[in-house]
């Protein structure tokens, strides 16, 4: 069996800033705000945009914050690190593992949400097809430049 051993130098960065940035909206605004926003707003009316609000603006607190340490040490790995870094092995393994976790959850979540929509137009079409159609497709579009 053949070995590739590339060595770093060989590595191209293949994300622009818009990409980073587009990323970064997709994870933050998706399918399944709009999916439970709908309900929620019509039981509780003005204080769901109010809660998204006052959210909103932890996060971009704790985001400005990520960019601090980021811009401070600067790192190839994942955000993890930080946590490793400053706060030792407990809690960068802890948020190594939540951050694994919440994308997952949330994107099974988006993926359900999305075969519901298509049902919604398609309703002989199985939700859980449509999701898993979408999960291939995301997962190959993701392979092919990154």
């Amino acid at each position: 069996m053949e070995r590739n051993n590339r060595s770093t130098n060989d590595l191209q960065k293949g994300l622009k800033n818009r990409h980073v940035q587009m990323i970064a909206l997709g994870g933050a605004i998706g399918t399944g705000l709009f999916y439970g926003s709908a309900s929620s707003i019509g039981l509780a009316g003005p204080a769901i945009p109010l809660a998204y609000l006052v959210g909103g603006l932890m996060i971009f607190f704790i985001m400005r914050a990520l960019g601090e340490l980021s811009v401070d040490t600067p790192n190839s790995g994942s955000i993890s690190y930080y946590a490793y870094k400053n706060l030792g092995d407990f809690f960068g393994f802890f948020s190594g593992w939540n951050y694994w976790f919440n994308y997952v959850a949330v994107t099974m979540a988006e993926l359900t949400v999305v075969g519901i929509y298509v049902q919604y137009w398609f309703p002989e079409v199985p939700t859980w097809l449509t999701a898993f159609g979408f999960l291939i497709l995301i997962t190959c579009i993701n392979l092919l430049s990154v």
